[in-house]
């Protein structure tokens, strides 16, 4: 068994619907990924991506074996 492994996904959100997170509207991002399931992830793990035109790209998560998130990175 693999000690790390990686999910890829697209991400297309607008400024103001990040916004909503400091809002306490939202928590959480869902997305699905390449593979076609559906993640979800706190939205802080995104925060760093965020523009003035709001976060869009396609992204890939770490997640160690035991499904504990390690890191994203931009791809695209």
């Amino acid at each position: 068994m693999p000690d790390h492994y990686f999910i890829r996904f697209t991400l297309n959100l607008g400024y103001e619907q990040y916004l909503s997170v400091y809002q306490g509207a939202a928590k959480n991002v869902s997305v699905i990924a390449e593979d076609g399931r559906r993640i979800q992830f706190p939205a802080g793990n995104i925060q760093s991506f965020l523009t003035r035109q709001g976060i869009q790209g396609v992204f890939e998560m770490e997640l160690s074996a035991q499904n504990k998130f390690i890191g994203i990175r931009k791809i695209r």
